[in-house]
């Protein structure tokens, strides 16, 4: 047997592996990077959170990724180039923490690499009928392998969007795993730069949970602080759109998106979310001269509305799910008093009581779809569009 596979199945028969759960969403503020041992599959799955750490971009390497990010005319070098330097940057900030936390490569068994989204492109969004679903991430799982000489797996959302779904989000697939409670309605919230949650019924019935992205999260936000204010990335603690006053004209013209009224689940990214986005609602409802901090409160108050509107429609308005908050917006007091302001029948919590860091998660989440593709059985998400029941990722070896 070819010494990598007999490697690759040692590590399956083992009682618990040791998975790094790698995620870079859009703000990309870092890399977050999730050890964590994992045993069983399915509904067995049991996850131990070892170490967590995020570790910085720096702003050059930000500008390198900016410059081709949900860019049509980004250039085609830049993109090939950047896929292999995103690897090997991976590959040794993945190093770092390993030898951080008192390790080595060896006491790691595989890698969970979820890439660097640059272009999202679904139907709905493309409109191009003669061509699929697709998405692109970048940061290949064949550099991260041989520079650091731990199998990986990576690539994801190739597998989802061939059996029918949109390559996003994958979330459903761990959080059903990993926080269904018999007897418990929950909503799995994820603030990250686009808002997204998966359902999780109290009945446990898997052909019922579906996860969706309901819109901007902190995109749009993040998107016109770097614009107009030198050296932020973030409107930290809110203090710009707690400045301000929402404009309802901005508000009203914003929400007009007919995503917004698709019906679930639906995928999105910045590549409609834009500051070109911004500056068609300010025109329609002319408001282009208001101040940056009333923009900013306008956004906040975007960002919490479509949510809150998204989550009515799954439950109701007298219905009390709980819902578990993770993702950089779980930091905006303005967007989560907001939350809770109007879901006054809901229960909020963090994934911290569900014993996950919730800056942890989405990197955990992947750690766990990589531990299904070694030794899970296929989940019955039941036949609907958009959650196929497949395992994902693609194996690459370090030699």
């Amino acid at each position: 047997m070819n010494a990598n596979w007999e490697k690759f199945f040692n590590i399956i028969q083992k009682p618990e592996r040791m998975i790094i759960g790698l995620m870079s969403g859009t703000s990309m503020d870092g890399l977050d990077i999730a050890l964590c041992a994992l045993s069983g599959s399915g509904t067995q799955t049991r996850v131990r959170l070892v170490q967590f750490k995020t570790v910085a971009y720096t702003n050059e390497f930000k500008a390198e990724i900016k410059a081709i990010f949900s860019r049509r005319d980004a250039d085609l070098q830049m993109v090939c180039l950047m896929n292999e330097k995103v690897g090997l940057v991976h590959a040794n900030m993945i190093l770092e923490a390993i030898a951080s936390w008192g390790l080595k490569p060896e006491d790691v068994d595989v890698i969970a690499s979820h890439g660097q989204t640059i272009f999202h492109a679904p139907q709905s969004l493309h409109g191009l009928k003669e061509y699929p679903n697709a998405t692109l991430q970048i940061g290949d799982g064949d550099h991260i392998a041989v520079r650091t000489g731990i199998i990986t797996i990576a690539d994801f959302r190739q597998k989802h969007i061939a059996a029918g779904g949109e390559g996003a989000p994958l979330a459903v697939y761990g959080d059903y795993l990993l926080f269904s409670k018999t007897g418990e309605d929950r909503i799995m919230l994820n603030i990250g730069g686009i808002a997204n949650f998966t359902y999780l019924p109290g009945d446990n019935d898997a052909a019922k949970v579906f996860s969706t992205d309901v819109g901007p999260g902190n995109t749009l936000m993040d998107q016109f602080v770097q614009w107009h204010y030198k050296g932020l990335y973030f409107d930290e603690d809110a203090r710009i759109a707690t400045a301000g006053t929402a404009n309802d004209a901005l508000l009203k013209a914003l929400m007009q998106s007919e995503f917004l009224e698709a019906d679930f689940p639906k995928t999105t990214g910045p590549e409609l979310f834009n500051l070109e986005y911004l500056a068609e609602a300010q025109q329609h409802s002319g408001t282009e001269n208001i101040s940056n901090e009333d923009v900013m409160a306008t956004l906040c108050r975007f960002s919490a509305d479509v949510i809150i509107n998204a989550i009515e429609k799954c439950f109701g308005k007298g219905r009390t799910p709980s819902i578990f908050v993770s993702g950089g917006g779980m930091h905006n007091p303005l967007l989560l008093n907001r939350l809770k302001g109007v879901l006054k029948n809901a229960s909020f919590f963090s994934t911290n009581e569900l014993e996950i860091n919730p800056d942890a998660k989405e990197a955990v989440l992947f750690a766990i779809l990589a531990n299904e593709t070694m030794v899970g059985n296929k989940t019955n998400f039941g036949d609907r569009e958009g959650v196929p029941s497949v395992s994902m990722g693609k194996v690459c070896l370090p030699e």
